[in-house]
């Protein structure tokens, strides 16, 4: 017997024969001819090998095996129903389990309001952050370890997706002491010969900051490659050098008592929400993607 031959809809058609008791009776309530019905039982029969029901002029009566099948079938049935139902409660109630990979500045800049709104919107899912830079988000994303990352508008493999749904720009922090604190207007062309405390390589930002230095004439004195914002602040509190840093990233200066300068002209970042292609996201995490984009273009 090979059991990719029998389909669910002839075990069905078996039932509703078993149940009513002949053929005409049992297609008038599942809309099939009396005709199909008997061919399909009689398909299930040769491929299973036994004779399932015996048939006079008057009724159907089910075999000492047809009436073992049938009851195995109900319970199995109903098992699967069950399942069935389930899987569109998930689906309609849009719970389950979410990860979402993402760089330190975007999980404190973003994701705290995105928990928020998830815990008010969507109380049946558990949205899991994976805290790391971005060629580990990248990575995780490719090896199906979370279900979609947010990342810095870099060159991606063509197998992932990727989808822009914010821009932000770059900003000058630096001490209260440093003479480019008391300009009106900082252009990037003040940044010549200072000296730069800048994210290190890890970070999708880096490439970004270089090139905007770069465009607008600035030849790089950096004294200070980090990896996260926090320790750059640290640095900057003590009177040594200024940075360049995502607008983001500034949710971390709180009490600092460091200046903050937007540098013209403006220079954007963007973020972008990236998944596999050939992977589509389930009904909990197409909400948290949709709830990002929202939240962060509103």
């Amino acid at each position: 017997m090979n059991i990719s031959n029998i389909s669910l809809r002839q075990l069905r058609i078996f039932l509703a024969v078993a149940e009513h008791h002949g053929f005409s009776r049992a297609g008038n309530m599942i809309s099939l001819t009396q005709s199909a019905m008997s061919h399909s039982i009689g398909e299930l029969e040769n491929e299973l090998g036994v004779r399932l029901f015996d048939r006079t002029t008057r009724e159907v009566l089910l075999t000492q095996e047809g009436a073992g099948l049938a009851g195995e079938l109900l319970r199995v049935m109903g098992e699967l129903e069950a399942t069935l139902c389930n899987a569109q409660s998930r689906g309609e109630r849009r719970r389950g389990l979410v990860h979402v990979a993402t760089s330190p500045t975007i999980s404190a800049g973003i994701m705290p309001g995105c928990i928020t709104q998830i815990v008010e919107n969507f109380p049946h899912i558990n949205l899991i952050i994976h805290d790391q830079v971005q060629q580990q988000t990248i990575q995780k994303v490719l090896n199906g370890e979370v279900d979609f990352g947010v990342i810095i508008e870099p060159t991606v493999p063509l197998d992932l997706y990727t989808e822009t749904f914010m821009e932000e720009p770059f900003c000058l922090v630096l001490p209260e002491s440093n003479p480019i604190a008391r300009l009106k207007e900082v252009n990037w062309r003040d940044l010549q010969d200072q000296e730069l405390v800048l994210l290190d390589y890890a970070s999708g930002s880096r490439p970004l900051i270089d090139s905007a230095l770069i465009r607008h004439g600035v030849t790089p004195r950096v004294i200070q490659e980090l990896g996260h914002v926090t320790t750059i602040f640290r640095v900057l509190q003590s009177g040594i050098g200024v940075s360049v840093i995502p607008q983001l990233a500034l949710s971390s200066l709180e009490g600092s008592c460091l200046a903050v300068r937007q540098l013209w002209p403006i220079e954007n970042r963007r973020l972008q929400l990236t998944r596999r292609r050939d992977r589509s996201l389930s009904t909990a995490a197409t909400a948290v993607w949709a709830l990002i984009q929202t939240l962060c273009q509103t």
